[in-house]
């Protein structure tokens, strides 16, 4: 993994196409980011109604943003987030088929960049894609899928960390639209 840069972008902030919006209703997946990689995801539908961008990107690892609408009564909520309103996360995310499992339907999964305590099936999601980590790839090894995951994760937090990639600086408006009541 040392071939692959720690940080993805440039020091300027997003280029286009970004940034890129999705949203939807949080979906279950294939069981296997909590169970078996030790990393849950978020499920979105893959719908080009919604995201018409979704076609035509590669398949691959995303990262940027995540806003949930969580139920005020959810144990992952932060205290600062708004009475019926969105909390924001960075996120990173796979868009695409994991040919290590041999996926025949395009899936777009969101690894929220935050511990929960609790499910959030049901709950409303916003994304906020910023930049490209990778495109997607085989393993030989299930040990070695989870490696390159939990550096995409770092990828994504070193990445997001510099000042032009805040969610603000990156585009206002979508920045406003990502904490934008239902």
């Amino acid at each position: 993994m040392s071939s692959r840069p720690e940080i993805v972008g440039p020091e300027a902030g997003p280029e286009a196409p970004y940034p890129l919006r999705m949203e939807g209703k949080v979906i279950p997946g294939f069981g296997r980011g909590s169970k078996e990689l030790g990393i849950p995801t978020a499920n979105l539908p893959v719908d080009a109604a919604l995201a018409p961008w979704i076609a035509a990107v590669p398949s691959g690892v995303y990262f940027g943003y995540a806003a949930l609408a969580l139920p005020d009564a959810h144990p992952g909520r932060p205290a600062s987030a708004p009475a019926g309103g969105f909390a924001v996360f960075p996120m990173v995310m796979s868009i695409g088929y994991n040919p290590f499992y041999r996926n025949a339907v395009r899936s777009a999964e969101v690894h929220v960049l935050h511990a929960f305590a609790a499910d959030f099936y049901g709950a409303h999601m916003r994304l906020l894609l910023l930049g490209f980590i990778r495109e997607e790839k085989d393993y030989k090894s299930l040990d070695a899928l989870v490696d390159d995951i939990n550096f995409d994760c770092e990828v994504a937090r070193r990445s997001l960390a510099r000042e032009a990639w805040r969610p603000e600086a990156a585009s206002a408006e979508s920045a406003a639209w990502l904490v934008e009541p239902l």
